[in-house]
């Protein structure tokens, strides 16, 4: 067994246990490094602790070593053309090709004073020039955005990626966001053509991976490993929470499972409850009091017709709250989360 601790509780931060989602990743780096890619843009989608960011810094990663590539990792609540622009004007790999190329950004404050050229005096002007050069001395630049939701900067920056993207500038782009935030950002009137950027929604992973994992690092039987594995649901937190326990508790799973709930709630179901609709909450409940997994008993339970009923479990299905385990039938998607429903008071 390890001497520290492989698994975490920390959010966005890849812990020692981590178990790839490489498939899926491979398929985004190999379209963004191929010759003629069929997008530019992906959004990577999952509700709170599936590991968006963990799988969008994997990615990003991949591409931060190779001479060709710049990254830029974006602040969502900010100016994001502005911010894009210090920060390729101050990347060290850029800042002489800058100067060579005569892009005066001295009046933005973005670089030094070139005798002879006149600065730039727009920033969106600036960023332009700076994109239009890197493309045509075979630079990319992927840029990634965590956790975006509709505001304006968010809205302002990806309309003007759309510009980018028609001139045929090498610039990709990576955001993650909740399925209800990104169906907001792709609503948006100006925002179509996000409809056409693939997703990948991140499902729960390999209980079998888990269960190798959890006896690599705990040291537990095949049995108890594989009950682990199922009480996770495969969900990445719970993965993470439920070794985190045992590797510092040096106890059963069974023993920490007060614990396992506490972390749960407090760290994520919380704010999952506080975010779903009075109307979406019914339908949880209603799970919650009937044994019944068919989508009839569900109905019946809290009297709602098969069309409304229809919409919310679309609804809380993209949201990775339930799932379907067979035609007709559902189930909670997240480990321990109806016991969580049945402690709620309203």
């Amino acid at each position: 067994m390890s001497q520290n601790n492989p698994f975490s509780l920390s959010f966005g931060k890849k812990p020692q246990s981590t178990i790839n989602r490489a498939t899926n990743e491979s398929e985004i780096i190999d379209n963004f490094q191929s010759e003629n890619p069929a997008y530019q843009v992906c959004m990577i989608t999952g509700v709170r602790g599936s590991g968006k960011t963990v799988s969008m810094t994997t990615i990003a990663n991949r591409f931060k070593n190779r001479d060709n590539w710049i990254v830029v990792d974006l602040n969502p609540e900010v100016d994001m053309i502005h911010a894009l622009a210090v920060e390729l004007s101050n990347h060290s790999m850029l800042i002489q090709i800058f100067k060579d190329a005569k892009i005066n950004l001295s009046f933005l404050g973005l670089g030094v004073e070139l005798k002879g050229t006149p600065p730039i005096t727009d920033i969106s002007v600036a960023l332009d020039r700076m994109l239009e050069h890197l493309t045509k001395i075979n630079k990319k630049i992927l840029v990634t955005i965590d956790e975006v939701s509709n505001n304006k900067s968010v809205r302002t920056f990806t309309s003007q990626f759309q510009i980018y993207m028609r001139k045929n500038y090498s610039v990709f782009l990576i955001m993650t966001g909740l399925y209800g935030r990104i169906f907001e950002l792709q609503n948006d009137k100006t925002h179509t053509f996000l409809y056409r950027a693939p997703k990948l929604e991140l499902k729960p992973l390999n209980l079998g991976l888990i269960a190798e994992s959890y006896k690599r690092y705990l040291g537990v039987t095949n049995d108890e490993a594989n009950e682990m594995a199922k009480l996770t649901l495969g969900y990445p937190f719970a993965y993470q929470v439920l070794g985190y326990l045992c590797f510092e508790k040096k106890m059963s799973y069974t023993d920490v499972i007060p614990e396992f709930d506490f972390y749960l709630e407090e760290l994520v179901y919380e704010k999952i409850w506080s975010e779903i609709s009075t109307k979406d909450k019914s339908v949880l409940r209603g799970m919650c009091n009937t044994e019944n997994t068919k989508v009839e008993a569900i109905r019946s339970a809290i009297d709602m017709d098969s069309n409304n009923f229809t919409v919310y479990r679309k609804r809380l299905l993209k949201k990775g709250l339930i799932r379907d385990i067979e035609y007709g039938h559902l189930t909670f998607a997240l480990p321990r989360f109806k016991e969580f429903i049945q402690r709620q008071i309203f």
